[in-house]
């Protein structure tokens, strides 16, 4: 037999760490996080067969995601038995799904009894009021391991827990005054809101949460993931930035009306 001359078939391609992905894999994940209400959360059933549903998410101010969870659902029982999981946020729109980014983040979700959760769980889902303090609910967070990003065709990336997720060490000022900093800003400062909401601007838009990356508007179904000029960690330095970004929206609402 004469020498196999067969060209060897590549294998299929792995996706780039962040790091070294030709796009901002980071902050599309983070928007990601932050701006998706629902997504498919898969565990594992007692004969480790995948499990799939559909879940409602919020995120802690490091971008945790946070769920509100029926003991008498399976996939509580599952993650009950065993916490593995992941999370599929996808967003969706017209067209080809796939053409859509989306991102797996895979980890273990535990019960928590954290009141910081609980409220901005509920600021992001109001309807949740109405079950969040059945004996049967409870809250859950899910703690990153790692990151699957697809942000559409040719676009992919893996991500650590540390890309996920905010570093908060010396932004302590801003997670203690998330709450009265959110609720200011929704009772006197709708016209800023909506003008940080930029093109989808048009509505009643509120203030749901902030952390020392950016601030997490909803109007209705509507979200939108807003960041800074660049990091805060300091209420005085958050009120410096916000009062800039609005200036600079007005100005740039001003420039685009018909003369």
């Amino acid at each position: 037999m004469g020498e196999d001359t067969t060209p060897e078939r590549a294998g299929p391609a792995r996706p780039l760490p962040a790091a070294q992905a030709p796009f901002d894999a980071v902050g599309l994940s983070r928007k990601l996080l932050r701006s998706i209400r629902s997504g498919a959360l898969a565990t594992l059933d007692s004969d480790g067969t995948p499990f799939a549903s559909l879940v409602t998410i919020a995120t802690d101010v490091d971008g945790t995601p946070l769920m509100l969870l029926s003991r008498l659902s399976a996939h509580t029982r599952n993650l009950m038995a065993d916490p593995r999981c992941s999370l599929l946020f996808s967003a969706g729109g017209k067209g080809d799904p796939l053409a859509h980014p989306r991102l797996t983040v895979a980890g273990r979700a535990d019960r928590i009894e954290v009141p910081r959760a609980r409220e901005r769980f509920l600021a992001r889902h109001p309807k949740a009021k109405l079950y969040a303090d059945f004996p049967d609910f409870g809250f859950f967070a899910l703690e990153p391991s790692a990151g699957h990003l697809n942000g559409g065709f040719a676009k992919a990336a893996t991500l650590t827990r540390a890309e996920l997720l905010l570093d908060l060490t010396g932004a302590e000022a801003i997670v203690a005054g998330e709450r009265g900093a959110v609720e200011h800003m929704n009772a006197d400062h709708a016209d800023a809101l909506a003008l940080y909401a930029g093109a989808d601007g048009e509505g009643a838009w509120r203030l749901t949460g902030l952390d020392p990356e950016g601030m997490d508007l909803m109007a209705g179904d509507r979200t939108a993931r807003v960041t800074y000029p660049g990091p805060v960690t300091e209420m005085g330095a958050l009120r410096k930035a916000l009062v800039v970004m609005a200036a600079d929206a007005r100005k740039s609402a001003a420039s685009s009306e018909p003369n």
